[in-house]
């Protein structure tokens, strides 16, 4: 494999290229130490020990750094990796690393996150939340269940009350496009139009704006 390129990424390390493709980023002692130059090629022993040993050594390192501050879903942490652009495979091995040690734990997370946010967002709110971070739906949907068996239950219709308190809305006295934006704005937090439709609308106005 030959080394066709390498690029100054910061004032110590370099992006280094093989086969004209991008291949991993090292400080600059390490292209000395592992014979790594431009137009020479590299020996396989000394690519496997970068990918195989020093690299993983580093991304694991970096993880662990990582979540020290705060929690990570599986594909947070990845994301946070790739920006320090570790190879894919070296990624993974990271993963798996902490993963092990349930330093990482996506079940956890939906469940902390459910308990947390379970009176502010209403079910189908913060499943989307949790889908946007990577969890897939079917451990979203044993974190809901672990959260029921803990004795809990989601109040939609009350979250609802304390959304319209705090816009100040009172279904005697709006109108038709006070109702109408009301029941948008509502919708847009993720509750079903059964349970706002009890809520947002008045004897003068039926369900006829509620589209």
């Amino acid at each position: 494999m030959i080394v066709t390129d390498i690029v100054e990424h910061t004032k110590s390390r370099c992006k280094v290229y093989i086969n004209q493709e991008f291949a991993f980023v090292l400080y600059k002692g390490e292209l000395r130490l592992y014979g790594v130059e431009k137009e020479r090629e590299l020996s396989r022993e000394n690519y496997l020990k970068l990918i195989k040993e020093v690299l993983p050594k580093r991304a694991k390192l970096r993880a662990m750094n990582l979540l020290k501050s705060r929690e990570y879903t599986r594909r947070q942490l990845g994301d946070k990796l790739r920006q320090g652009l570790y190879p894919e495979e070296v990624i993974e091995e990271a993963l798996d690393y902490v993963a092990s040690y349930k330093y990482i734990d996506d079940e956890r997370y939906a469940l902390s996150y459910i308990r947390y946010h379970s009176e502010q967002k209403s079910r189908k709110s913060l499943e989307l939340s949790l889908l946007k971070k990577g969890i897939d739906k079917n451990i979203i949907r044993r974190a809901w269940i672990l959260w029921e068996e803990e004795g809990n239950r989601q109040d939609e219709e009350a979250q609802i009350r304390r959304l319209l308190e705090k816009r100040k809305f009172d279904g005697c006295t709006a109108d038709a496009k006070e109702i109408q934006k009301t029941y948008a704005f509502l919708m847009r937090k993720g509750f079903s139009g059964e349970t706002i439709r009890k809520f947002v609308k008045n004897d003068r106005n039926d369900d006829f704006y509620l589209t």
